[in-house]
C-alpha cells in the first residue's frame, strides 16, 4: 500500500498543496514550523480519523478557513483509490470514496493504515495510562475497522451514565428511583459494549506480545526478546476465565456506593492499564519492573520505538504493509540508533520522513526528496 498523491485545502498551514508520491522512501526536509509535519499528519489523519498531535479537528483547519479537505490516492494491490475527507469543526465531517459519499465518515477507517513514530512516542512509556489505551485503540481499529463503531458507541455510554450517576448520587426520593432504574440499564450497555472492546484488547496485547520483544532486542543495545513484555490490567478480576459482559456487571455491582459518591464510572476499559515492563536479568531471581519510573532515558525510548516497530510488524503479518511515518524522530536519536532504525524499516512499501535537516536521515532512507519552506513543497531534484 502506498500514497500516490495528496491533495490538501484549507490543512493546517496549507491553503492549497498538491504532491506526487512514489513507493519507497520520501523525505520531507525543512526548518520547524514549515509545515513537512502537515503532509504526514494528513495522511495520518485519513488513516485514523485522528490526528497523532492534537486531540480535535479545529486546529487541523487553517486560520480563517471554515473547513479542510484531505485528499489521497491510494494503492493497494496495483488499484487505485481516492479517498477524501472534509473536516468541518463543530459541525458533521464528511468522506468520500472514489467521489462517492459514505454514509458515516468512520467507514473510510482502515483503508489506509499508517504506523507513526514522532518525538512525542515517549508518552506511552511515560505518560498517562490513557496514552496507552489509545495506542492499543487507534491499533484495533487499523486491524478491526468495525471496531471504531463499538469505540464511540463505549465513549458515548460511558458519559450518559457518568451523567446519571452525577444526578442518582444527590437525587432523593421517587427521582433516585427512577435514576436507580435506568442506571441499571445503562450498566447493561456499558458491560456489553465494554465486554467487547476488554475482549479485543486483550486479544491483541496476545498478539503484539512477540513482536515486542522481536523488536526491543533489535533497537536496544545488548538487550534480548525475552528483555520487553507487556501486560494488561483490566479493571475487574481477570485470573479466572469467566463471561466478560457478566464479570463487569459484578465489578460494577459491588462499586455501586463508591461511583455515586463519586459520580463518575469506575469499572470499564476506560480505566483500565497496559503495563510495560523490563527484565532485570536472566537467572530464576529475574525481577521484571515497569518501565515508567524505573528505566533511563535511553531505554524508554527503546521501548517506545519497540512498540511502534511491533505494532508494524503485527500489521504487515496480518497481511497489508502499512505506510510507515517517521516524523522528526531521527533528531532525538543518536548515530547508531538512526542506522538501526533505518535498516529495520527501509524494506517498507512507503516510509514518509521528515527532517529538520537532510544529514538527520539515513543513507538508506534517501530516497525521494522535497524541499518544504514558506507554504512550498518542492522536489529536489
Amino acid at each position: 500500500m502506498h500514497v500516490a498523491h495528496l491533495t490538501l485545502h484549507d490543512f493546517r498551514s496549507y491553503a492549497d498543496v498538491d504532491v506526487a508520491l512514489e513507493p519507497g522512501a520520501t523525505a520531507f526536509i525543512g526548518r520547524n514550523g514549515q509545515g513537512k509535519t502537515n503532509l504526514v499528519e494528513a495522511i495520518d489523519y485519513l488513516s485514523r480519523l485522528s490526528s497523532h498531535r492534537v486531540a480535535t479537528d479545529a486546529p487541523l483547519v487553517r486560520a480563517g478557513a471554515d473547513q479542510a479537505i484531505v485528499r489521497a490516492s491510494v494503492v493497494k494491490e496495483g488499484r487505485t483509490a481516492l479517498l477524501e475527507v472534509e473536516l468541518n469543526p463543530g459541525r458533521a465531517n464528511r468522506a468520500r470514496i472514489n467521489r462517492s459519499p459514505l454514509p458515516r465518515p468512520r467507514e473510510i477507517v482502515g483503508l489506509v493504515r499508517t504506523v507513526v513514530f514522532a518525538p512525542d512516542d515517549l508518552t506511552l512509556v511515560k505518560g498517562d495510562p490513557s496514552d496507552r489505551r489509545k495506542m492499543l485503540d487507534d491499533l484495533l481499529v487499523l486491524r478491526t475497522p468495525r471496531l471504531a463503531g463499538v469505540r464511540s458507541d463505549y465513549d458515548r455510554i460511558l458519559r450518559q451514565r457518568n451523567s446519571l450517576l452525577k444526578t442518582a448520587g444527590v437525587a432523593r426520593g421517587s427521582s433516585r428511583d427512577a435514576a436507580m432504574a435506568t442506571l441499571e440499564i445503562w450498566d447493561d450497555n456499558l458491560a456489553r459494549v465494554g465486554a467487547e472492546i476488554l475482549g479485543a484488547r486483550l486479544q491483541l496485547v496476545d498478539d503484539l506480545r512477540p513482536y515486542l520483544g522481536k523488536a526491543y532486542e533489535a533497537v536496544a543495545r545488548g538487550a534480548s526478546r525475552d528483555d520487553a513484555d507487556l501486560e494488561y490490567k483490566a479493571s475487574i478480576d481477570l485470573t479466572s476465565p469467566t463471561d466478560l459482559q457478566q464479570a463487569l456487571l459484578d465489578a460494577i455491582a459491588s462499586r455501586r456506593r463508591e461511583e455515586l459518591d463519586r459520580g463518575i464510572s469506575l469499572v470499564g476499559p476506560h480505566r483500565d492499564e497496559l503495563l510495560l515492563t523490563l527484565g532485570t536479568g536472566s537467572g530464576p531471581d529475574d525481577l521484571r519492573l515497569p518501565v515508567k519510573g524505573y528505566a533511563s532515558h535511553g531505554e524508554s525510548w527503546s521501548f517506545a520505538l519497540a512498540l511502534r516497530l511491533a505494532s508494524y510488524d503485527l500489521l504487515r503479518a496480518d497481511g497489508d504493509d502499512p505506510i510507515l511515518v517517521l516524523d522528526d524522530v531521527f533528531a532525538e536519536l543518536d548515530a547508531e540508533r538512526r542506522t538501526q532504525l533505518a535498516g529495520l524499516v527501509a524494506g517498507a512499501e512507503q516510509v514518509l520522513v521528515t527532517a529538520a535537516v537532510a544529514a538527520d536521515v539515513p543513507a538508506s532512507l534517501q530516497g525521494v526528496r522535497f524541499l518544504v519552506a514558506d507554504g512550498r513543497v518542492t522536489r529536489d531534484e
